[in-house]
């Protein structure tokens, strides 16, 4: 079984490392010191598990578990942490163990064998919705390596055959999600204008009907104006009004 571990104190990935060497058929294939470093090693090595440390800089265990849950094959992930408020979270974010530090053996072998079990069966186990807690960052992979775009730096979000384009503060990037998933996940933050097209609410600046009989959105950062289907049009006019 290839395993990650992911947490940002060296000593706790020591004791993990020293804890899985004695179970035989464990490959350690990479450690990570948080949640997007974890992620690049999951991309590159697609292990069959992952510990992941929760309270960690930048992106943290519950922001990475969630996006680890899309990965297809879809690692199992067991949290480890010293913290045990984050219980519920860590299993809405699709994890199959929670372990307290100091890990006790017995407990990460108990882990270890949910995992191999979850491995079993993992053809029954897609890559999972999105939990009730939104995401805040979207993940695009970029020839072998990933790149995590904050949700708030996001313009808007356009469908493009089996992909979504982002774009955002930075640029553009594609991600395998479908914009249907997006809304559901995001619809507080974004609003739809075509049926492939989301708009970040604060993006919004204007809407204007242009000389042909079509609508136009006008976003704050927008090179060009966006076409608004006729059907989005009144819901778009309320959703400006409020702005």
């Amino acid at each position: 079984m290839k395993v990650v571990i992911a947490d940002d104190e060296s000593l706790a990935r020591e004791r993990l490392r020293a804890l899985l060497a004695e179970h035989p058929g464990i490959d350690v294939v990479a450690e990570a010191e948080n949640g997007l470093d974890a992620l690049q090693a999951c991309s590159q090595h697609r292990p069959d598990m992952v510990l992941l440390d929760i309270a960690m800089p930048g992106v943290d265990g519950l922001e990475a578990a969630r996006h680890l849950a899309a990965f297809d094959p879809r690692p199992a992930v067991v949290f480890c942490t010293a913290y045990d408020e984050h219980a519920l979270s860590a299993f809405e974010a699709a994890a199959i163990d929670y372990l307290m530090k100091p890990i006790r053996p017995e407990r990460l072998a108990a882990a270890l064998e949910r995992a191999r079990t979850f491995i079993a069966g993992r053809e029954n186990h897609p890559p999972a919705a999105s939990s009730s807690q939104p995401r805040t960052h979207l993940c695009a992979r970029l020839r072998g390596s990933l790149r995590l775009i904050p949700v708030d730096e996001v313009h808007y979000l356009q469908a493009e055959e089996k992909y979504v384009v982002v774009h955002h503060a930075r640029g553009e990037d594609l991600i395998e999600e479908s914009l249907k998933s997006l809304e559901e996940e995001f619809g507080g933050r974004f609003v739809r204008i075509h049926r492939n097209c989301l708009v970040a609410r604060h993006e919004l600046v204007e809407i204007k009907r242009v000389g042909d009989g079509h609508v136009q959105a006008i976003l704050r950062h927008g090179k060009v104006p966006l076409e608004v289907s006729r059907r989005c049009v009144a819901g778009l006019r309320e959703t400006v009004k409020a702005l």
